[in-house]
């Protein structure tokens, strides 16, 4: 009798987790600089900026006071959220504190040696000659259309301007891919997705293993837990269809 009341007085419990945020690593500490170059962000990708919340890396900035209450003003101006800040000097952990924010310690970044053996090298070298035969749609030829090979690792954004952006290759956790038409990948897509970030609504984005962070086309956006848990991992169409993205089986 006692347990089932200790359960029902239980308010929370803790559990650790691995939730994908976005980090935002700052190379200069000047809010006007930042506020500028946001301002294109938002243009480029709007859907994006909908109280996205990120985490303030300021590892590459050597200041021992930064003005982090602006930096955080200017950030939530364009719908971003900062949760926390990684690196950076005692007053700045102290600032962070201060405003509500957590803190992380510098990223300690560890090469690691990896020996392939005979057998998984060949693999290796069978799957990327297999990318480079696959076909690429006629669209991403078009004027401003752009291919990319290879992996968009984390932290890392390829964007085409104009046309299609075809990436063949995977597209990691925290990485972004973004086109004014649509986005096409060979490959598993874990990061974010980003097509007709100019308003093309006839856009839509393809892959062939979906688990992206984020999908938007023209500006309308679904999160990974809003992605019906049936489609994850499967080759798929996003369209926008009455101002909603529909996302089905890619035959």
């Amino acid at each position: 009798m006692s347990l089932n009341r200790d359960r029902a007085d239980t308010a929370f419990t803790f559990k650790g987790g691995m939730l994908p945020m976005t980090v935002m690593e700052l190379s200069s500490g000047d809010p006007e600089r930042i506020r500028a170059q946001l301002a294109g962000k938002v243009s480029q990708a709007p859907a994006f900026f909908q109280h996205t919340p990120v985490v303030l890396s300021v590892e590459q900035l050597d200041e021992p006071h930064l003005a982090l209450e602006r930096i955080c003003a200017v950030c939530r101006a364009h719908k971003l959220l900062p949760v926390a800040v990684r690196g950076g000097s005692d007053p700045v952990k102290q600032s962070a504190w201060a405003l509500g924010l957590g803190w992380f310690p510098p990223q300690e970044i560890r090469p690691r040696a990896v020996e392939m053996r005979p057998a998984e090298s060949r693999l290796v070298e069978a799957s990327v000659e297999a990318e480079a035969d696959l076909p690429v749609p006629e669209a991403a030829a078009h004027a401003g259309g752009r291919i990319h090979r290879g992996t968009v690792r984390s932290g890392q954004q390829i964007s085409a301007s104009e046309g299609d952006l075809v990436v063949i290759g995977a597209v990691n956790p925290g990485a972004e891919v973004l086109a004014a038409g649509s986005v096409h990948v060979y490959g598993p897509l874990r990061g974010r997705a980003l097509a007709g970030i100019h308003g093309d609504r006839e856009a839509g984005i393809f892959c062939h293993d979906l688990n992206a962070e984020l999908l938007s086309v023209a500006g309308t956006y679904k999160r990974l837990e809003d992605i019906d848990p049936k489609m994850l991992g499967c080759s798929v169409q996003v369209r926008l269809k009455e101002d909603q993205l529909r996302i089905s089986a890619l035959t």
